[in-house]
């Protein structure tokens, strides 16, 4: 299992450019809107600090505790989107494919966001946003672009770097779009043969989704290490 999913990531990376041509938005705006909305917080969603200060007070103030239940609500949240994006069978995986990117992006960015906030950043800072952002990326990916110079440090160094790079917000904007696509892409190449079935292929994709988050939240919860005591 673990060989033919690293084939598929490895083609997913192949066709990510075709397929950001095919699913419009994919761009660089398009993750930083994902970063502004989930910061924000869009329709039913609050806003990623008002969520976390929430499970703050659930947890009696207790910061790890209530980073733990932000990380978990966060993974429920991209397995619903990933069952109800990919329920539909092999006829409806070209219009799919945006959907679960775009809502995929927005679950991560308001969990990485929450765990920030949390642990004493400040949201509106340029460089944690970057840190954000670098976040989405994993820790294979970050240390894969770190080899080759395209990223200067990890996620924790960005967001106390002395002063905040704009060149670099677009270059990690355009890696975690290039990115998303390719493990969307990877992630159907994988399951072909499940998607034939359309409710197996919702729950191949709710738990596709909700497991990359968890591994998503659980870097970010070590990346993003404490700032200041509350």
């Amino acid at each position: 299992m673990s060989r033919s999913r690293n084939v598929a990531g490895l083609v997913g990376r192949q066709l990510a450019p075709k397929v950001a041509g095919a699913a419009p938005g994919i761009t660089e705006t398009f993750v930083r809107e994902a970063l502004e909305r989930a910061i924000r917080g869009v329709g039913p969603l609050p806003g990623a600090a008002e969520a976390a200060e929430t499970q703050l007070r659930e947890q009696g103030g207790n910061v790890e505790k209530a980073v733990h239940e932000v990380v978990e609500n966060h993974v429920r949240y991209a397995g619903a989107q990933g069952f109800l994006t990919n329920i539909g069978g092999v006829v409806t995986a070209a219009v799919a494919i945006p959907a679960n990117i775009t809502g995929l992006a927005l679950v991560q960015c308001r969990m990485i966001a929450g765990i920030a906030h949390l642990r004493g950043y400040d949201l509106a800072d340029p460089r944690v946003r970057n840190a954000i952002m670098a976040c989405l990326l994993g820790a294979d990916q970050v240390d894969a672009l770190m080899e080759r110079g395209t990223l200067p440090a990890p996620p924790m160094a960005l967001a106390t770097a002395p002063v905040a790079d704009p060149a670099l917000h677009r270059t990690i904007a355009t890696q975690v779009g290039t990115e998303i696509i390719a493990r969307m892409t990877g992630k159907r190449l994988a399951v072909t043969v499940g998607r034939r079935v359309p409710v197996v292929g919702g729950v191949v994709g709710m738990g596709a989704d909700g497991y990359a988050t968890w591994k998503i939240g659980r870097y970010a919860g070590r990346e993003l290490r404490p700032r200041a005591s509350r």
